[in-house]
Parts: C-alpha cells; structure tokens; sequence
C-alpha cells in the first residue's frame, strides 16, 4: 500500500486543457476487469455497452463559482477557493466563515484584510495546514454574491483563464444533468453524456437514477502519507433519495447490474451500503476511502476520467478494476494519445 504503487508517467501534453467540441465525442477507453482487455471507443458509443436490464447511477451536483479573486491591504493579489460551501439539500448556513484555499505571493497570516469585488470584504482568522478561515462581511447571500462575481473553480492543470473564448467554462464545466448546486469541483465522468446520448441510453430500457454528493477538498485533497492506508479522506455530503435506493436494491435482488457514473457516484452507493449491503435512502456525510482491498457491494460497472497520480481516485479505480489492469490500461492511453484528467477522455470498466 505504498504511495508509489500509484504512480505513472504522463508527458504534459496529454493533460487536456479544454473539453471535445462535442460532449460525446471524446474517446472511449473500455477495460474489463476479468482479463485487462481494453478496446478503444468514442463515448457516443457507450449504449452499445448496455443493456435493458442496467441501472445507471449519476451525481447531479452543480459546481458553484466558488474561485474569487481579489486584493490584500497592500494591494497584493489573493486568489481564494472556498472549500466548504453548504450545498441545496444541505443544513443553511448559521455564519459567514467558511474555510478556503489562499492564493499569494506570500503566505496569509490570521489578520490578513482581502477586499473584493462588488464591496465584498474578508478577514482571515485562522491557518491551519494548507487551509484558512475566512470570515466575509457580505451584504445578503454569499450564494448570490458568488454566482454575480465567482470564477469556475478550474483545476490548476488547466493553464489558462475561465473566461471565453475559446471555452464556455461556465456551461463545459458542468454535467447536463447538474441541478443542485453545491460543489467546489465537478463530477467529470458526466461531462461526457449529451442530452441525446441519455435519451438514447434511456431507449434500451437502461433506469436512470441519481443522487448527489457535493464534491469538496476531499475529492482533491493530495495523499501525504508514505503509506496510503493512514490516509484521511475529507467528508463530503451526499444524498441517495429513496426513489434511487429503491431501484438499486431491486436491481440487486435481481442480479442485474449497477453502472455507477464516476467517482462519487461509487463512493456514495458504496458507503450507504456498508452496514448490511442494502443502500440507504438519506443523507450525510461521506469520508470512505477506496483503495485496493476493499469489497464492493453494489458497484458492477463503472465510467470514469483518467485520473492524477498518487490520488485517492486513482486508487478507487485500482481497487475495482485490478492496480496492474490500470496501470496497464493507463500505458495504452498514454500511447494512443488520449487526453486525461477534467476535461480529458474517459474509461468505461466493467
């Protein structure tokens, strides 16, 4: 369970900085976990793959702009994202504080005055780790401020500014499907269903389902440790409404398969099943933490992105599809020219 164990060469242009002109044109990258069989696709062919009898499992998240970029008192730049902003679904915020990643030419220290646009105004009261506390004097909804003012919070392998053209990072950054707003990054897997692939997919007979986690630090945040297993995830909230518990039960009983949409899709049904293999309806918070050894319960079939070494989503996918069936998968993509992580291509593993 080493650190290294997860690692992988990618040259730097593979790292894709813009989405495929169309969603469901990106590349298909198919893996079986029996054999390490992988065959290449395009997504628009991803129905092919189904079957009447699936249920598919998506995360409606909606990423909030929640990057801000403003001024320090001596006029220096401060870039900050807010980590943990209280998604719809979740309990209304009783404060203005909220914890943030800082962006400087120099470290922040507690008492550091940022200014905004719009007469936003914060003070930071407390660093910890590579967090700090900010308290922000706002005039009404913070939610509202951020959708006027608030920058789509890109990953920083993304090396170019959110404002079009040539993309549209406001609409690319999110699944069609996306309707509760919530998270600080996206659930990626989705970018690459269009409106008429879903429609499609829905034709075989295949139940579409949803639940929501509001992806947070926690998707995102680096593995320190030499050895993953004293890894601690960050807890992210999720909902499973009971219309979807339901279905994935049935389909369980059944023995008919689960196609999980991305990362969080596979963490949620997985955690919400752990206490007796039945997912539950409700919500809370998830901190479970996938890597290889773990026993999934739900989860048959799944899509996703190309992931970044070392990550905690690198490892979930090596726990359900075999760490050397990835790495060997992972090696063919890179020599094939697939492009990866965001905005890159993606995987379907069954």
């Amino acid at each position: 369970m080493k650190l290294t164990d997860f690692d992988y060469h990618l040259p730097p242009e593979r790292i894709a900085q813009q989405p495929a002109r169309k969603r469901d044109h990106s590349r298909l990258l198919v893996l079986s976990r029996t054999d390490g069989r992988c065959d290449h696709h395009r997504f628009y062919e991803l129905p092919d793959f189904l079957s009447a009898s699936d249920v598919m499992v998506v995360n409606n998240t909606r990423v909030v702009p929640a990057r801000l970029v403003g001024r320090k008192e001596t006029g220096g730049r401060a870039e900050i994202l807010i980590l943990n902003f209280r998604g719809e679904g979740q309990p209304a915020d009783d404060g203005r504080c909220y914890d943030c990643l800082v962006k400087a030419a120099k470290r922040p220290r507690p008492g550091t005055r940022l200014f905004f646009n719009g007469g936003l105004k914060g003070c930071i009261t407390a660093t910890r780790d590579q967090t700090h506390t900010i308290e922000f004097n706002c005039q009404g909804s913070l939610a509202a401020y951020l959708q006027q003012y608030g920058h789509v919070p890109l990953p920083p392998y993304i090396r170019r500014s959110d404002s079009p053209p040539p993309v549209d990072d406001d609409s690319a950054y999110q699944t069609v499907y996306a309707r509760h707003a919530g998270a600080v990054a996206a659930p990626t897997a989705g970018f690459h269903f269009r409106p008429e692939t879903l429609t499609e997919i829905r034709k075989k007979g295949v139940e579409i389902v949803e639940i929501t986690l509001h992806i947070g630090y926690g998707t995102f945040s680096p593995v320190r440790t030499a050895d993953i297993r004293r890894h601690q995830m960050h807890a992210e909230w999720y909902a499973i409404p009971a219309q979807t518990a339901a279905a994935v039960n049935r389909a369980r009983e059944q023995k008919r398969r689960i196609l999980a949409v991305g990362t969080t899709c596979v963490r949620s049904l997985e955690f919400s099943a752990r206490r007796d293999g039945r997912v539950h309806a409700g919500s809370g918070m998830c901190d479970l933490f996938i890597y290889p050894g773990f026993t999934f319960r739900i989860v048959d079939a799944m899509v996703t992105n190309f992931h970044l070494p070392r990550s905690t989503l690198l490892m979930l996918v090596s726990a359900f599809a075999g760490r050397e069936n990835i790495q060997q998968a992972y090696r063919s993509a890179v020599d094939l020219g697939y492009r990866f992580y965001s905005y890159g291509d993606a995987m379907l593993i069954r």
